[in-house]
């Protein structure tokens, strides 16, 4: 789970949000569920088939113990087995997994580590046993310097349709890791851009017991007429960048979302159950 210290009741949080002077609009934007749905920390869309994973950051745990740190090594495991779990839930919700994103920033290390190519090389064995090759897509994040697969198979970006048809025949749903822009993803038959990069969570306060805690958390919002969908990471370890801490979010050159747009996106937290829509970043 994302948070696995969560002492704050996301539900009851929620309530008083709702019924004090943080109130949230009422007429945000909210997870689409006929397009896509939330798994945990994933993203599915049902039609296509497809699930996204955010940034992974294989060996992060490896650069941590480097520098001192005792820390157990249960990355690639605990990456493999909630990967398990999603794939579970998919078919248990009567769905088929047809192909897998992973948003960019597959390895940590800036370098190349033998170790990140070891423990890439297990977590892509995992995937070859239940998906073809052709239909695990890696998009390039600006951490993944070395390509592990030897096979040119990152990518700046890809692009799918968003429906066979109906009103979604001739739209296209566009995967970025956030970190640079390109053309083809802002092209105007792209109605979704979906990416990864700047692993938002969420700081909260609970009033009651003056604890604070970070939880990831999912952002929707508009940008250049598109909607967009950004992904926490999909490393553990980390929860993320706290984007309603307004002073600490990125700078501009960091992200193709300017940090003044982040403020009007919508928060979606992931809880250890279920996923909480807070409304608004700035209402928070």
């Amino acid at each position: 789970m994302a948070n696995t210290n969560q002492n704050i009741n996301l539900r009851k949080l929620k309530q008083k949000r709702k019924s004090g002077k943080s109130k949230p609009n009422q007429n945000k934007k909210t997870e689409n569920k006929s397009f896509y749905f939330f798994i945990n920390r994933t993203l599915f869309f049902p039609k296509q088939g497809i699930l996204v994973i955010g940034d992974l950051h294989l060996g992060y745990e490896a650069m941590l113990i480097k520098s001192g740190l005792l820390t157990p090594k249960m990355q690639n495991k605990k990456v493999i087995s909630d990967l398990k779990s999603t794939f579970k839930e998919i078919k248990k919700k009567g769905y088929k997994l047809k192909k897998i994103v992973f948003l960019g920033d597959i390895k940590h290390a800036f370098a190349y580590e033998a170790e990140e190519k070891f423990s890439f090389r297990e977590v892509y064995d995992f995937l070859q046993e239940n998906l073809d090759e052709k239909d695990i897509i890696f998009i390039k994040g600006n951490h993944d310097t070395i390509d592990y697969t030897f096979n040119d198979k990152l990518k700046n970006y890809y692009i799918c349709n968003a429906g066979k048809t109906g009103k979604d025949k001739d739209e296209k749903i566009a995967f970025i890791h956030g970190h640079e822009s390109f053309p083809e993803v802002f092209d105007k038959k792209v109605k979704t851009i979906v990416m990864g990069h700047i692993h938002p969570s969420v700081l909260f306060n609970d009033p009651d017991t003056s604890k604070k805690e970070k939880y990831k958390c999912f952002l929707i919002g508009k940008y250049k007429g598109k909607e967009i969908i950004i992904l926490p990471s999909f490393l553990t370890i980390s929860i993320g960048q706290p984007v309603n801490n307004y002073d600490d979010i990125y700078e501009d050159y960091f992200s193709i979302i300017p940090r003044k747009k982040i403020l009007d996106f919508n928060v979606h937290v992931v809880g250890e159950k279920e996923i909480y829509d807070f409304g608004k970043v700035k209402k928070l």
